[in-house]
């Protein structure tokens, strides 16, 4: 993909999804940011960059998304599904809400994208769908279920979605970035609900501090193995733009290292490995 093309990412208003957008942009394509609030996204209009609302978790909101897209340049080149977030919290203790809006927004809006630029892309005979997993789609650390559950989902759509497509001259590409120094961390952190932990009540609560330490201070740092942000990007960008593209691209020597131990070691070894990285509930 030498020529500009029209790019449409989700997810624009912080981290991978706001450097991709950039470093598009300034390589002449066409790009259409978006974001649950377009006011955050303020500073790529000022630049040049196409910006509106988007919420992947709203029908409506998506479909005049791609249709405004499509009004200006007939469809959709690249569709890059980077909104996301993590929900990290035990299993026992996830409401069902929690979970549901972990997959509304993880699973079914990046679905959802997919089916609404297909057509177009179908009509061109060409196109290109880019989601944004994570190495959280090959594992599941304790505390993680439900958002690696949800990256999981991501690779087994994206595999199904690559054959389906690929008669109709669509390619589907996955990303899988280990921690990445953005504000992704902190994400997390806001995402362990139930206020400050009571060891009396929650039989989960020292686990729940533990973890959130754990992400606010470590495992996205460059101590911890996190890349910079601008390594993610280079990557999502070849992704986006490489002629003869993989169908997956690993980002990051913690996330080469950590899929390749979970496919190659038994599952008592990579539990172990588990155990001695994360933090874990305590019986009392």
């Amino acid at each position: 993909m030498t020529s500009p093309q029209t790019v449409l990412i989700t997810g624009c208003s912080s981290g991978m999804g706001r450097e991709a957008a950039l470093a598009l942009h300034r390589l002449g394509h066409r790009v259409h940011a978006t974001a649950r609030r377009p006011e955050s996204l303020a500073d790529l209009a000022a630049q040049g960059i196409a910006t509106s609302a988007l919420d992947v978790t709203d029908e409506r909101s998506m479909a005049d998304a791609v249709a405004a897209v499509e009004a200006e340049h007939g469809h959709v080149d690249v569709l890059v599904n980077n909104a996301a977030y993590g929900l990290h919290l035990p299993v026992e203790s996830a409401t069902p809400e929690e979970v549901r809006a972990q997959f509304d927004t993880n699973v079914f809006g990046l679905v959802r994208m997919a089916q609404l630029v297909l057509p177009g892309m179908r009509r061109a005979g060409r196109g290109r769908i880019v989601n944004i997993s994570s190495m959280a789609g090959r594992f599941s650390p304790p505390g993680g279920a439900f958002y690696h559950a949800s990256k999981h989902a991501v690779e087994a759509i994206s595999d199904s979605l690559r054959l389906e497509v690929a008669p109709f001259g669509v390619e589907v590409v996955v990303v899988q970035p280990g921690p990445t120094i953005t504000g992704f961390g902190a994400t997390a952190v806001g995402t362990m609900h139930g206020g400050p932990a009571d060891d009396r009540t929650d039989p989960y609560g020292a686990f729940r501090r533990e973890l959130a330490d754990m992400y606010a201070n470590r495992a996205f740092t460059r101590r911890g193995g996190a890349v910079p942000a601008e390594t993610a990007t280079r990557v999502i960008v070849r992704a986006v733009t490489a002629p003869r593209p993989r169908a997956r691209y690993a980002i990051g020597t913690l996330a080469r290292g950590t899929m390749l131990a979970k496919r190659l070691l038994p599952d008592a070894a990579f539990d172990a490995l588990m155990r001695r990285s994360f933090p874990l509930p305590k019986a009392v």
